[in-house]
Order: structure tokens, then sequence, then C-alpha cells
């Protein structure tokens, strides 16, 4: 069996992302904004229709996926392979804060894939551990899975699901809340190719 597409899904707006702190691992909820963003997506998600959701175990994610869920009635999985990238220290923190203890790292990480924040981990990492996530669902499913999912770990994704060399990962922008990315395969093919890139819903 072989998955003929993959929607990776952002999760909507949390109170850090309003406050701009960085979450990592930190259990941040949604906000109004990010329920309703959730809401939103639902009729555009709905088209891809998915045999599977599948969401990270942190509440941000696993909310947005439950609004999916429950209004298209496809099957919801959690898996922690799908969390966020571990930011270590930086966690809970501004931009500002990081960069005045530890000046321009925050540049070196966001420019090296292999990089890790202190006591954190790298994207390299944070992609292997959903690329095996998604190898499990390639051997169970034939069409589509959303996976709901977060900015960092969804950038790493795709890059490593493209097979893009290390240096070039740095060069996709950020994903928006609650906005999807989505990669499709040729029929009789293997390798995954780019259709959709952080497309979202306003209002």
């Amino acid at each position: 069996m072989t998955l003929r597409r993959v929607v990776l899904w952002r999760h909507g707006e949390t109170d850090h992302n309003a406050a701009g702190r960085w979450q990592g691992h930190l259990d941040s909820a949604l906000t109004p904004t990010g329920w309703n963003q959730a809401r939103f997506a639902v009729p555009a998600l709905a088209r891809f229709d998915p045999e599977i959701v599948v969401a990270s175990d942190l509440r941000r994610a696993a909310d947005t996926a439950t609004v999916f869920a429950e209004a298209s009635g496809v099957p919801l999985r959690i898996d922690k392979r799908l969390r966020e990238t571990n930011l270590g220290r930086w966690q809970g923190l501004n931009l500002t804060e990081v960069e005045a203890e530890w000046p321009g790292m925050t540049e070196a990480w966001q420019t090296d894939a292999t990089l890790a924040p202190p006591e954190g981990e790298s994207r390299v990492e944070v992609a292997a551990r959903a690329k095996e996530l998604v190898t499990e669902l390639d051997e169970e499913f034939t069409e589509t899975a959303l996976l709901c999912a977060h900015g960092g770990l969804i950038t790493g994704l795709v890059s490593q699901l493209l097979g893009l060399p290390l240096s070039a990962w740095p060069q996709f922008a950020g994903i928006g809340n609650c906005h999807w990315s989505v990669l499709i395969r040729r029929p009789g093919q293997t390798q995954w190719r780019l259709a959709v890139y952080n497309a979202g819903i306003t209002g």
C-alpha cells in the first residue's frame, strides 16, 4: 500500500503565538481565534477526503484536529512523533529574550537544520521521527492522510520527504496558523512532490 497524498496542517493560534513566545513542547492552549481558524479550515480540508487524521499529542494540535474529526467523521489518532521541535531552554521565551542570552544563535539555528537549541533537538531529528510515522501510514492507507502538527515539524518534514539536501532546508518559509501544505505522488511512483505550501483560509 502507498499513500497518494499527505496534507500537513498546522494548529490554530495559541496564547503563546499571540504573545510572541516560543512553545516547543510547552502545552499551550488555542485562543478563541485559533478555534475559529480550525472551524473555518474544515470545509477546505474536507475536500481532500482524508482516510485518517493523525495529530500531535500537544493539545493545540489535538484540539485543532478534533474540530475536523468531529465535523467530518474521519477517524482521529494521536501520535507524539508529530510534536513540535523540543526547543529546550528557549521554550517560553520570546526572540528578544533568547537573543539576549544566546546572541546570534537563533540565526545560526534557522540556517542549519542540524543545529539544536540548548537542551533541545534539531530539525533533522524532528523530521526523522515524523517520517517514521508517514512510513507506517504508507503501509496502511492508499489515498490521503491529514497530519495536524506544528510549524517547525512541517517545514522539516516537507524537506525530508522531498529528499532535499540539508543546505536547502532553510529555504522554506514558516507555516501560518491553521495553514497547510500538500505532498503528492504520481501513480506508480514513490517520490513525493510538493503541490501546495502554506495555503489557508482567512476570516
